[in-house]
């Protein structure tokens, strides 16, 4: 494969140090240095330079990571080793030689409009049909409506009972976040993209549930130069708006925020969910938090690694006993399903709804 310019100076200038290394959850929950974003520069320096083929297994390797950037933000001579990943994916997808995990997730998302190839909750489907007209759209995403149908659902209770002007659609297009996960911006992804800018440009805000779709939205599109013409909020911003004028009686719980790596590494998003949550009960932070944050699951990785997806959960559980967190709270669905599948008997997880809703 040929990668482009800016990635070959990267996998050039990579001296696969070690500085990396220990900051990546999927290497921690594997305990292989394969998995390691030094180990994997290091196989893809091999290809780009021809001194190897881009086999299965490097392949295989590639769709290893997570794309959660934790190795970008730890390296301090600055390379980029998610840009030769995902363009790794690309290539490999132009090849021809994307691997039959990868192949079934891609031609579901052509075929029905998601990744997961899975049809709306009636249940869902039912409360969004009950709602009105506005101008602002929540968009719930792929995650939420398929996996997590029951936090988007009570993500719809709580702007309710909140009094916001709200609508969302029970055929909403993918957003291409799953289809740039898997193959980078390829034609597809970017018709994908193409269609869902036109559905949403009819609305004037754009609220994003997922912040897989809210980094999409804001800096994938503008790089594939599509033409957004709403303003987007990823969910917690919008509850942050609507609660700032709100008088809450302040709870006795004590919050840990597990900060999601696409909104504090990707969108520099971390302050809102704090004063979110220091309204309703205080704050108790990890070790490891905003931009240090570490990931806590991916349902597109899950659906070809979960017991590894569960070790990278449980790992992150783990962070939090260390520090005497008892309840975690979410902004992401992805990592909500993840943590609640692993969680310790003596500890709770909560959305940032459901923690709202606790309070109110």
């Amino acid at each position: 494969m040929n990668f482009s310019k800016k990635s070959q100076e990267h996998l050039d200038a990579c001296r696969f140090c070690w500085m990396c290394r220990h900051i990546c959850p999927i290497g921690n929950a594997t305990g292989q240095e394969r998995n390691t974003s030094r180990a994997r520069a290091l196989g893809l320096s091999l290809v780009s330079r021809g001194a190897v083929e881009y086999s299965e297994d490097i392949i295989n390797n590639v769709y290893e990571c997570a794309l959660c950037g934790a190795c970008v933000k730890e390296c301090v001579t600055g390379w980029d080793p998610v840009m030769f990943t995902k363009e790794a994916r690309l290539g490999a997808a132009l090849d021809g030689k994307l691997p039959p995990y990868v192949l079934k997730m891609v031609q579901a998302a052509l075929e029905s409009g998601n990744i997961y190839g899975a049809k709306l909750d009636e249940k869902l489907a039912g409360k969004i049909r009950g709602l009105g007209k506005s101008k602002t759209l929540l968009f719930l995403g792929a995650d939420a409506r398929y996996k997590t149908p029951d936090n988007a659902g009570e993500a719809i209770d709580l702007l309710q009972k909140l009094g916001a002007d709200f609508t969302a659609l029970e055929n909403e297009p993918d957003s291409a976040y799953g289809l740039d996960f898997l193959v980078g911006a390829t034609s597809e992804t970017k018709a994908a993209a193409e269609t869902c800018a036109a559905t949403l440009n009819g609305y004037k805000r754009v609220v994003c549930y997922d912040p897989a779709d809210a980094k999409t939205f804001k800096r994938e599109y503008k790089e594939w130069g599509v033409d957004v013409k709403y303003s987007v909020l990823t969910f917690t911003e919008y509850l942050d708006i609507i609660l700032s004028d709100k008088k809450i009686k302040k709870s006795d719980l004590v919050f840990t925020p597990q900060d999601s790596p696409i909104l504090a590494r990707d969108l520099e998003e971390t302050e809102p969910v704090r004063r979110i949550l220091s309204k309703i009960g205080s704050v108790s932070e990890m070790l490891l938090n905003r931009r240090d944050t570490m990931l806590a699951g991916n349902l597109v990785m899950n659906e070809y690694m979960p017991a590894v997806m569960e070790r990278v959960a449980a790992d992150r559980w783990i962070n939090a006993k260390n520090v005497g967190a008892k309840i975690l709270v979410t902004e992401s669905p992805a990592e909500y399903a993840l943590l609640k599948k692993t969680k310790p008997a003596d500890l709770d997880v909560l959305t940032i709804e459901e923690a709202i809703a606790k309070c109110l």
